[in-house]
């Protein structure tokens, strides 16, 4: 009997040990790699759009991609908490826009703080997109 409990001690030890090496080897939240690619298309978001600028960035220990300014790019990123209508802002009232119909959507595919992510946005004509990102540096590509 004695050596029974001693067994089933050492396995119930060994499960903990275990589930605890698995539960610490996972990723967290704001501590997960980020791997992105950003577009910016002529047209509404279809697939058949025509692509006019895309860049790539990853933000793990350092900041690099084919984006000209990763860093400033990362660090917008981060600051949108994984939110990623933070990106838009109250369009800058000192530019003014003309009021033509010719759609500009911005697009955000990948992994962010290791959550997939899937995001996109239309504006009305590419005047329009750059009062409302407003200098922001992930689309400053």
């Amino acid at each position: 009997m004695r050596r029974h409990i001693i067994a089933v001690s050492a396995f119930s030890l060994l499960c903990l040990a275990g589930t605890t090496g698995l539960a610490e080897a996972q990723p967290t939240g704001a501590h997960g790699p980020s791997a992105m690619v950003f577009t910016i298309t002529h047209g509404r978001g279809a697939p058949t759009d025509t692509v006019m600028r895309a860049a790539t960035l990853s933000c793990a220990y350092t900041a690099e991609g084919t984006h000209p300014a990763p860093r400033a790019a990362c660090d917008a990123l981060n600051a949108t908490d994984g939110e990623l209508n933070r990106l838009l802002a109250t369009p800058n009232t000192s530019r003014v826009c003309p009021k033509y119909f010719d759609p500009v959507t911005v697009t955000a595919d990948g992994v962010l703080h290791g959550r997939r992510v899937a995001w996109k946005h239309t504006f009305s004509n590419a005047c329009t997109m750059s009062a409302t990102l407003n200098g922001n540096p992930v689309y400053a590509f």
